[in-house]
């Protein structure tokens, strides 16, 4: 089940550390790497597809993307799993982050999707998020805002499932 809005802004804050921007300082690549292929797997004998996996992600605060294609879904669109590097975090969007406001998503993304999804999460220990509340304004810790010019501050979502 996903984080409530309140558990996932303490979570958020928590893992806001200062100058660990990409990962956090006890990120266990090879570990984490092996739950993300495990992801990938399961997911795909899940929905009995094959998925479009990006696993080749550098300079960026997430691990990798999923795609599982509209053909095996309910949805009228893709489904998109989207994988942290930090405190096993996933945001699980309808079409492309960012693609859906919140009442478009509770309209279209199917809830026989979302529980397939949110099930494998479970079962590997990850920590589904809406991305919605992700989307408003960085003003965290970490020092990571530095980054961006002051004219275009950086969200949470670029914070924790992004490139930097």
């Amino acid at each position: 089940m996903p984080l409530d809005e309140q558990q996932t802004w303490a979570m958020l804050r928590e893992l806001d550390e200062p100058g660990h921007w990409e990962v956090p300082h006890d990120f266990d690549r090879p570990a984490e790497r092996a739950r993300f292929e495990q992801l990938a797997e399961r997911l795909g004998r899940r929905f009995d597809c094959v998925c479009d996996v990006d696993r080749h992600v550098q300079d960026a605060s997430h691990l990798g993307r999923i795609v599982i294609p509209t053909s095996a879904t309910s949805a009228p669109d893709h489904l998109t799993v989207t994988v942290s590097n930090f405190g096993g975090l996933v945001a699980v969007t309808l079409g492309n982050p960012g693609s859906y406001d919140e009442d478009e998503e509770r309209q279209f993304f199917p809830a026989v999707d979302r529980i397939r999804i949110e099930e494998e999460l479970e079962a590997l220990g990850y920590l589904p998020v809406s991305e919605h509340p992700l989307w408003t304004k960085y003003t965290g810790i970490s020092g990571f805002d530095t980054l961006y010019p002051p004219d275009r501050p950086p969200s949470w979502w670029d914070r924790f499932f992004d490139y930097l």
